[in-house]
């Protein structure tokens, strides 16, 4: 053998080790992709933006192929990615990991379950090659395709088409289309019998999940029946939930999956999530744009009956005033402290004007300390003038004096109050004893037109129009407004309590508001 020729032959064995190895770095990378279904969609395709929550969403996935659980309920606002990932790259994924599979991805419509369907056969054309997954020769219809090792995917609306094929997976999309279709009682017990009779009795022995992910419509929705029914798995129940609100809520809805605190928005794949600012920005103009329910349903996942104990949605529109001219008599702030910070505090102002009736014109309630709520109270008593910090003498007496007290002198020590500003006196009210018993009477007080809001206030007309008595919850917005409606007009806390039905309209009684402009007049210490 010439030295040419031995040259060459060893030249080409090194082409074939490096292409080797190359090969196996490759297959080493692709099989590192299936960790999990949202490393697979980052590694695969170069738009797919990750993002905190998709990250949780993939592991709780990976949870359910590993049959930590076999029922996975996701819950988000719309367009932050999660259909992308459970309907669509989740199925490939797990075709990729059990390839002799079926897979059933439903949804409200036809048409959107067959877009789904017709992603997951584009990963497997595109992709399938380095997980050997490949289509089945002749398999071209786009509803119902197989894959040569025996897998596959439907693709069907909710309420029909499983009959007769077997599912060792069950993704459900969006089960119901808008709040008309979750707010029909013959549309959700449709759904509810379809997936009782027909999508369940199609589980295979060997292994079988279901995984639905949704917005929020209705207490009776798909998820609220499945939680009702089954429960869920931290509860002793079958349904693990991931549970990601808009904006983060631990106090109410348990701790949060992403670790926020309270009042952290929620990522978006189109946001860095960095830019807090830009995230507070988006979820605020939704907010903005959302009638009450539509917010608490689909943005916090939190749907509530349309009715509530106290007041109708209806009713709190209509005692919204677009900005008549009144003068204040009488500036207030309300404060409800909350347990240790453990529910929310109410911190609500207002003033009685000179139409006889009190305007709510603040809502800064949330989960706070001591500190942060007396705080809170004392700026908003300072911006708008209150000469009067109302607490209930029933609770804690002592106790909120001494925090507000504290709170006002630290903002004159720090600067941010005059040192010549005199602090508002501390007027104790003593309201009727039990939340209900407590609040209806100043429900009367709207139906008779005495209370008015000076705008639009998402979250207290929510928890107005849909706290019932039985829930566990403390309604901190509820309170701190009773305590200002009867700090400032204390006839509504007396007489008999009046169990009327929920009003469509505030019934008209007292002066119109006046024309005349007030101007609030700063108090200055002599």
């Amino acid at each position: 053998m010439s030295e040419h020729q031995s040259g060459a032959e060893l030249g080409h064995l090194d082409d074939a080790a490096v292409y080797e190895q190359l090969e196996a770095a490759k297959k080493a990378m692709s099989r590192d992709l299936l960790r999990n279904p949202v490393t697979l969609a980052r590694g695969l395709d170069p738009t797919f933006r990750m993002r905190p929550h998709l990250a949780v969403i993939g592991q709780a996935l990976v949870g359910v192929e590993r049959g930590d659980y076999d029922r996975l309920l996701i819950v988000t606002p719309p367009q932050v990615g999660k259909s992308t990932c459970v309907a669509e790259w989740f199925p490939y994924w797990w075709l990729c990991v059990h390839p002799e599979d079926r897979v059933a991805v439903t949804s409200y419509s036809d048409d959107l379950a067959l877009k789904r369907g017709k992603v997951i056969r584009s990963y497997v054309e595109e992709y399938g090659d380095e997980y050997d997954l490949f289509m089945r020769a002749g398999s071209g219809a786009m509803q119902d395709w197989e894959v040569t090792s025996g897998g596959g995917v439907r693709s069907v609306s909710v309420g029909k088409g499983l009959t007769g094929h077997s599912v060792n997976l069950l993704c459900v999309d969006d089960p119901h289309k808008d709040r008309a279709d979750a707010e029909s009682e013959a549309s959700r017990r449709a759904l509810h019998d379809w997936y009782s009779s027909t999508a369940l009795k199609r589980l295979q022995p060997d292994r079988n999940a279901v995984v639905a992910i949704m917005t929020r419509w209705h207490p009776d929705d798909f998820a609220g029946r499945r939680l009702s029914e089954e429960g869920r798995l931290e509860d002793g129940g079958r349904w693990k939930v991931v549970h990601l609100p808009a904006i983060a809520d631990p106090v109410k809805f348990g701790p949060d999956p992403l670790g926020r605190e309270y009042g952290d928005p929620l990522p978006h794949p189109k946001i860095p999530t960095r830019d807090r600012r830009a995230l507070l920005a988006w979820w605020a103009d939704m907010k903005r744009t959302s009638i009450v329910r539509d917010w608490h349903s689909l943005a916090q996942g939190d749907p509530q009956p349309a009715e509530g104990a106290l007041v109708s949605e209806e009713l709190l529109r209509l005692i919204r005033d677009p900005g008549d001219s009144v003068e204040p008599q009488k500036i207030a702030v309300a404060v409800d402290p909350s347990g240790g910070g453990r529910d929310t505090a109410g911190v609500i102002g207002g003033f009685l004007g000179d139409d006889k009736r009190v305007w709510i014109t603040h809502d800064l309630s949330k989960a706070m300390s001591s500190a942060d709520w007396s705080t809170a109270a004392c700026r908003l008593a300072y911006e708008t003038n209150a000469a009067i910090i109302y607490v209930e003498q029933n609770y804690g007496r002592d106790m909120c004096e001494l925090a507000i007290r504290t709170s006002w002198e630290t903002l004159q020590r720090d600067g941010e109050i005059p040192p010549e500003v005199l602090m508002p006196s501390i007027d104790l009210v003593q309201a009727k004893q039990g939340k209900l018993l407590r609040a209806e009477p100043v429900a009367q007080q709207m139906v008779q037109d005495r209370v008015r809001l000076r705008g639009v206030f998402t979250d207290l007309e929510y928890e107005w129009s849909h706290w019932m008595p039985t829930d566990p919850d403390s309604p901190g917005r509820i309170d701190a407004s009773c305590i200002l409606v009867y700090g400032l007009i204390p006839e509504a806390n007396k007489g008999a309590i009046v169990h009327a039905p929920l009003p469509q309209a505030p019934v008209p009684g007292g002066r119109q508001p006046s024309q005349a402009a007030g101007a609030y007049g700063r108090r200055i210490a002599k």
